[in-house]
């Protein structure tokens, strides 16, 4: 069924670092849920792979010393949904990530593969964009850490270095403290389907609730890679909160997106569901934030 040279199966973080420096060509695998696919598929037959799926210490969401959120990065779409930590503290993630695929999907994908993917439609890479997520990948020479928005390079190419494996995902306290967000996917059936446009909004509020501290939005699917509209968060940061402002908001990422035609959608209807989306996301993360409109 899966045309495969080898297979590897790292037990500790060191194991699978020096499986990936003496095996430069292998496909590192976690869940399996994509590459076992594209296996089947022939797109990546006769391929060594590294599995990474028995490292328990890649697992699961805590709070380091600085009170950032790490992911690690086998940490399953439905632990993180279920997580007491994000529900707390990054409830649109959860949210996001319960609309990839179906349950046994999300039961056996991972964070670091939805992102180590590189692909631009990936229903977490909006919201960690928006959340100015921070990837940590460990190789020979150590631990580094790289912003999201660098390690994506091009369409399903992302900065990881020979022998590097990605270890966890980081949200700094400073982009998820008193910060409320909303997500919504775009596509052509309601569910088990790629999403068309993807769209994430945050927003922070002043104390009294009447303007915009801080606000991001990134999409997915706007571009080659997932990308924040910075055009639009600079006509809302500072600003008092209207229905007017949410209309220029949304009618301002089309300075940033970069749309393609495809079968699934032209690049003038993601235009169109890119405003659309923006709004609606804006308008509700005041509402989560205990503002009005």
């Amino acid at each position: 069924m899966y045309d495969m040279k080898a297979l590897y199966e790292a037990a500790s973080v060191a194991d699978a670092v020096a499986l990936r420096t003496a095996h430069p060509e292998a496909q590192i695998i976690a869940g399996g849920s994509d590459v076992l696919v594209q296996m089947r598929a022939g797109k990546r037959a006769g391929k060594e792979l590294i599995s990474i799926y028995g490292i328990d210490a890649l697992r699961g969401v805590s709070l380091d010393g600085e009170e950032n959120l790490r992911i690690g990065s086998l940490t399953s779409f439905s632990h993180i949904t279920r997580d007491p930590l994000i529900q707390k503290y990054l409830n649109v993630l959860g949210e996001a990530v319960d609309q990839v695929g179906g349950p046994q999907i999300r039961n056996i994908g991972t964070i670091g593969g939805n992102t180590c993917n590189g692909v631009t439609s990936a229903d977490s890479a909006s919201t960690l964009h928006a959340y100015e997520a921070v990837i940590e990948l460990t190789g020979p020479d150590g631990v580094r850490r790289e912003p999201i928005r660098d390690f994506y390079i091009k369409a399903g190419q992302v900065d990881l270095r020979p022998g590097e494996i990605q270890t966890a995902i980081l949200i700094p306290k400073a982009s998820y403290e008193n910060t409320f967000g909303h997500y919504i996917k775009y596509a052509m059936r309601s569910a088990m389907d790629i999403a068309t446009l993807g769209t994430s909004v945050n927003v922070r509020l002043t104390a009294d609730k009447k303007r915009i501290d801080r606000c991001r939005i990134a999409f997915g699917v706007a571009g080659p890679v997932p990308l924040r509209a910075e055009h639009a968060e600079a006509a809302a940061n500072g600003k008092e909160i209207s229905a007017a402002l949410a209309d220029t908001f949304a009618k301002t990422v089309l300075e940033d997106i970069n749309p393609r035609d495809s079968w699934r959608a032209s690049r003038a209807f993601r235009q169109h569901i890119a405003v659309e989306s923006a709004r609606r996301a804006f308008v509700e993360s005041v509402r989560l934030a205990g503002g009005e409109l």
